[in-house]
């Protein structure tokens, strides 16, 4: 039913950039308007350091151990060999020492090649002397 006889029919087209101008001027006008807020997901409060307060250095008990297995508490060697005896050397080290001898902290030098077993005598030593702060001390080595 074509009533235009000498005309052919035109397809419709869509001009999208009127579409496009449009949307960029929505866009532009919601960044421009919009506010954004900061919303921090965890409250941290820092420490702050204070120059003021100076702590008090525990009483240290240091057990060295060497390569062949022998002990020395402070410097000192002690003969003992086993854990028992390790004990009452450690109680004596810590004995008339005042109030700050009641808990201190047993500091295990130990050799790079000292046995296994001889690290595990010191700490079952101070499980059975009741000290409970133990810690090792370490050195970095020289090599990269």
């Amino acid at each position: 039913m074509n009533f235009r006889r000498g005309k052919g029919r035109e397809d419709p087209e869509i001009n999208l950039i009127p579409f496009i101008d449009v949307l960029l001027v929505i866009l532009i006008f919601l960044m421009v308007t919009t506010t954004y807020s900061k919303f921090t997901a965890l409250q941290i409060t820092l420490p702050t350091a204070d120059a003021e307060k100076a702590m008090d250095q525990p009483f240290e008990i240091n057990v060295g151990v060497d390569a062949q297995g022998h002990y020395a508490i402070n410097n000192t060697k002690v003969s003992a060999s086993d854990a028992d005896a390790l004990a009452a050397e450690l109680k004596n080290a810590a004995s008339g020492k005042g109030e700050s001898a009641k808990d201190p902290v047993i500091i295990i030098n130990a050799d790079a090649t000292t046995t296994h077993q001889s690290v595990i005598n010191v700490l079952e030593a101070a499980r059975l002397a009741g000290f409970e702060k133990v810690t090792f001390a370490a050195q970095a080595s020289g090599k990269k």
